[in-house]
């Protein structure tokens, strides 16, 4: 995805990815989606820590913009694009950058249930697509900017970006997992 995406392209790809993610993970056997190797996380296990991020994201674009403005400020540089965010986070992963504790999911029983986990993430996933496309403006993601935990001081669009890519990668390691 060359170039900036605009405030509905996002949103349609937040809800592409989501879409995307709960099909796959649906039509795993429980077995699949709560089987958890040695030193990884279980699909269920990734669908909690996707759901914990994307909530934590959803403040930044449901808040009053005067709240976020005041916590992370004005911006000092342009937006990247996504494929220059997508490339600092795999940067960020290739020098051993990994999930704060606030985001690491603890094993979850099968008792919970798939569709309880995929239904907390899509929900959250919706609120942020339909939060970006009405709340903001066309230029205003580009205006504020919010912490993240490895990628440092992004700005409102690229957190957008990122949970796509997030989204994305994600499904690439439950597809890994479960082809074992």
């Amino acid at each position: 995805m060359n170039g900036h995406l605009s405030n509905s392209m996002i949103e349609e790809q937040l809800l592409l990815v989501a879409g995307q993610l709960t099909g796959f993970c649906s039509s795993l056997s429980e077995a699949d989606f709560f089987y958890q190797p040695d030193g990884k996380w279980s699909p269920a296990q990734q669908v909690r820590h996707l759901t914990i991020a994307t909530k934590t994201s959803l403040l930044a674009f449901t808040l009053p913009k005067f709240i976020v403005r005041s916590v992370g400020g004005k911006p000092n540089r342009a937006s990247r694009t996504y494929d220059e965010l997508v490339a600092k986070y795999k940067l960020k992963l290739q020098q051993g950058g990994k999930s704060t504790k606030r985001y690491i999911p603890k094993p979850i029983s099968a008792d919970i249930g798939t569709h309880t986990l995929l239904n907390a993430f899509y929900a959250s996933m919706k609120r942020m697509s339909t939060a970006i496309n009405k709340k903001w403006k066309e230029d205003q993601p580009d205006q504020y900017i919010v912490g993240h935990p490895l990628l440092g001081k992004i700005t409102i669009r690229e957190l957008g970006y990122f949970n796509i890519y997030h989204t994305l990668h994600h499904l690439e390691s439950i597809r890994k997992i479960v082809a074992r």
